[in-house]
Order: C-alpha cells, then structure tokens, then sequence
C-alpha cells in the first residue's frame, strides 16, 4: 500500500512538474530572428549600404573607375584612365564601423563612422544605418584660383541616413536621404549645403550573382549649376571571402563629396565610366561571444 501510494504521488508531481514547463513555454518571450544580408557588401554601386562589418572584421577595399567609354579610340574607350580609391573599414562592434581612404580624385582622403540602429526583423520591418563622413582634398591650388586655399576650404561633411529593407531572399531596396556640406564653393554654381535622396537595391539572379543599381537626385541645385546626378549600376559577384562588382557608372569620383556633388558627366550621353569594386575581409579578432 505504501509503495502504490508513493508511486501515485511521484506520477503526480511529474505530470505538474510537465504542464509547469509548458506554461513556462507558453509564456516565454519568442526569440527576434534578425534579417540578415540584405546586401553583400558595404557598397551598392558608388554609395554606401545599411551593412556593417562584424566584430573584430577588417575589410579592404580597392574601388577602380576607368575613363568615360565616349572618349572613343584614342583613349581607348576610357582605359587609358583610370581612378582609384584604396580603403579599409573595422567593425568595433556588430553594429559599429569606422572606416578610412584615399581616392585619387582630387587626392581625397576620407574617414567615417556607420552605426546600424534598427535590424530588420520579424518585428521590424526595415533597416536602419547611419552613416558620417569627413574628407579633405590634397591636391595642389588650381590655376585659376583667385583667392588662398586652406585645408579648411578643402573639407567637406557627409551625413546619411540608409533605409532599406529586404523584401525575399531575391529583393532588397534602399533609399538614402543626404546632405552633403562643402566648406567653401563657388557661390555662383553651387550652395555650401547639398540636399539629395538616393535610390537603391539589389536582385539576386543566382546563388552568388546579384544586379545592383542607384540613383542620386539633388535638390536645391543652382540653375548654373554644371554637374549631373550620380546613376550607377552593378553586377556583384560573391567568390569566398571577398565580393567583386563590376560597375558602370557616370561618375568618377569614390567619395560621398564627389560623385553626390561633382559628377561631371550624362550617363545617357556616353559619359558611362566603367569599373569595379573588390572587398576582401579578414578576421583580425576574435569574437568572444561564440
């Protein structure tokens, strides 16, 4: 009798020690599954996207654009030239960047912060990178100049807000609202402070290939104003360790600076620079966590 009785109650207690864990279940908070790649890489085509570097990740970037096509044989449709941009971004944390370069334009060197705010989840529907940018141009006085040029002229400021969100594992889009704050400008062609909304996104046609594109429109732009907005499309291939794009563009400039404010050429008159972007990243900490 005594021993029915205490199997009785130990059945008991593991049918209540059973349903507690399934209210425990129940009640717990289901975990947020966050979107991930919704772009390859760091970059669209010239511009930047809502990705960051993981923790501890050092990528190296070598962007190259040759001369426009329309320069016809002599320049042999554009390779004769040819424009660069070397840089390297750490990733402080998952959701921190600081980055770093120079591009031969205008002897531009560049640095910048991004800070992903906002991760697309089931929760959340979009998104959020902001990005800031510094840069200097070194190259010499212009002849033409008329007035001393200080390395305080020479600065400009981006400031960028990403938005973007992954619609399929085929589909991501993007907008980009920008100012762009030039120190010193020539006040008959253009405003110290450049508003533009840029337009971005990316399809995945294969496992590793994907077609990218985007498009900056520029407000507040002075009629005499000689520049063009920036359109630039893209094929991404991932191989490995590293993402190679090939670009086409008509834009020369690497720099938020230069191919937001200062692109000199119409992309539908032949002024199409061909190109592309090579990003390799390397693990150079260890991430603790895992």
């Amino acid at each position: 009798m005594r021993v029915a009785l205490l199997f009785f109650l130990s059945i008991t207690t593991l049918y209540g020690q059973d349903d507690l864990l399934k209210e425990l279940e129940e009640s717990a908070p289901e975990e947020n599954v966050y979107t991930l790649s919704t772009f390859k890489g760091t970059r669209l085509v010239n511009g930047q996207t809502i990705e960051t570097k993981g923790n501890g990740e050092l990528e190296f970037i070598f962007a190259h654009r040759f001369g426009a096509i329309n320069g016809g044989i002599y320049e042999l449709f554009g390779l004769d030239q040819a424009f660069v941009r070397l840089g390297l971004e750490y990733g402080i944390t998952d959701r921190l960047g600081v980055g770093i370069g120079r591009n031969s334009v205008d002897k531009t060197i560049d640095s910048y912060l991004r800070y992903k705010a906002l991760r697309q989840s089931e929760r959340v529907p979009i998104t959020i990178t902001a990005f800031g940018n510094a840069a200097v141009q070194t190259s010499p006085k212009k002849e033409d100049a008329t007035f001393d040029i200080t390395l305080q002229d020479r600065m400009s400021y981006t400031g960028q807000i990403l938005i973007a969100r992954k619609f399929s594992s085929m589909l991501s889009l993007q907008i980009m609202p920008t100012m762009v704050h030039k120190n010193t400008v020539d006040q008959s062609i253009e405003n110290n402070d450049q508003f533009a909304l840029g337009l971005g996104g990316r399809l995945k046609v294969s496992r590793s290939v994907s077609l990218t594109s985007e498009y900056y429109y520029r407000f507040n732009v002075p009629d005499q104003n000689p520049y063009y907005n920036s359109l630039g499309f893209g094929i991404d291939i991932e191989t490995g360790g590293h993402v190679f794009q090939l670009v086409m563009t008509n834009s020369r400039g690497l720099t938020e600076r230069a191919f937001i404010t200062e692109t000199t050429g119409e992309f539908f008159d032949g002024d199409i620079h061909l190109g592309f972007n090579v990003t390799r990243t390397f693990q150079v900490k260890r991430d603790r966590k895992k």
